[in-house]
């Protein structure tokens, strides 16, 4: 045996033995994968297509399930609210959180203070801010009914008391906790050229100008990913709807992801729950695969 060839037989063994301790390693992530992502991912694809009460063994259906989303009354409900609230949370959110970084990236006073106020709140549990927003949104002795009447002499809405006002009132929640999004945009804003705002307005370009022409276009790509996220996020609305409505949701209150956990763990309708969790994968997916088809008209990459 020459040299070279006991020296690739050497390299071999190594890089089997190394090959072994790196599957050694990563096998605690592993065997979480299999036992806590895919494995329960696979089970909710057969079980979609099951009668399933967790008491009794699962009962084939085909796609009945999948049949009989369509002809329930309180999946329509659910999908419409989640799109509703998708629709309105998203782009409010979206705009206030751009608006208050360009105020946040001028040079005023007391600039730190004011940005950790702004993103404080988004390092709060959910169910903590849910709690803090029912009393403050109480139509009786709520702190805001209380400024209004005081300060205006109106008389406050129900809030979240009443279906119509559901939408506002989650609005209002969703613009309070967006302090990620404005860090994120604010990190953006910080990264673009300065020496491009100064070409701009040696070439005679305003304020409005150089925010059209020069901020937004760079801020796209940082605006397409929150505009992704946001979508995921909003369609998977369900703490603050929970502890508002205690479990036991009016109409106004039925997002889709509380129904679904209605009908897996109070109805025990597993197979019809994981049913609607795949339409809720279908639907999700296709509003991204939407929205990076529709990219390359309004998103501009500097790499380009």
């Amino acid at each position: 045996m020459t040299a070279a060839v006991a020296r690739k037989r050497g390299l071999g063994i190594q890089a089997r033995v190394e090959e072994r301790y790196g599957y050694l390693f990563i096998s605690p992530w592993l065997i979480g994968f299999v036992l806590l992502t895919g494995g329960p991912v696979l089970a909710s694809l057969f079980l979609g297509f099951t009668l399933f009460d967790i008491v009794n063994a699962p009962r084939w259906v085909g796609v009945g399930n999948y049949v009989a989303m369509t002809q329930d009354f309180l999946f329509w409900i659910a999908l419409k609210n989640t799109i509703v609230y998708s629709l309105s949370t998203v782009w409010v959110s979206l705009t206030g959180s751009f608006l208050i970084a360009l105020v946040l990236n001028r040079d005023i006073k007391g600039l730190s203070f004011f940005r950790t106020l702004f993103y404080l709140p988004s390092v709060i549990s959910g169910v903590a801010v849910t709690l803090l927003w029912i009393w403050m949104f109480q139509p009786d002795f709520g702190i805001i009914n209380q400024l209004l009447w005081s300060l205006f002499r109106i008389q406050g809405p129900r809030w979240f008391s009443a279906d119509e006002w559901v939408m506002p009132s989650l609005i209002i929640m969703t613009l309070w906790g967006a302090g990620g999004s404005i860090i994120i945009n604010l990190a953006r804003l910080q990264s673009i050229p300065t020496e491009l705002y100064e070409a701009a307005e040696i070439d005679g370009a305003g304020a409005w100008r150089r925010l059209l022409h020069i901020t937004l276009p760079l801020m796209t790509p940082v605006i397409f990913f929150q505009l992704i996220m946001g979508v995921i996020g909003s369609f998977q609305v369900f703490t603050v709807a929970y502890v508002v409505s205690g479990g036991r949701p009016t109409y106004g209150w039925l997002f889709y992801v509380l129904y679904l956990y209605r009908n897996g763990f109070e109805y025990y309708k597993f197979g019809y729950a994981s049913a609607m969790a795949w339409i809720l994968l279908a639907i999700l997916l296709g509003l991204t695969l939407l929205m990076f088809s529709t990219a390359r008209r309004w998103v501009y990459y500097e790499a380009e």
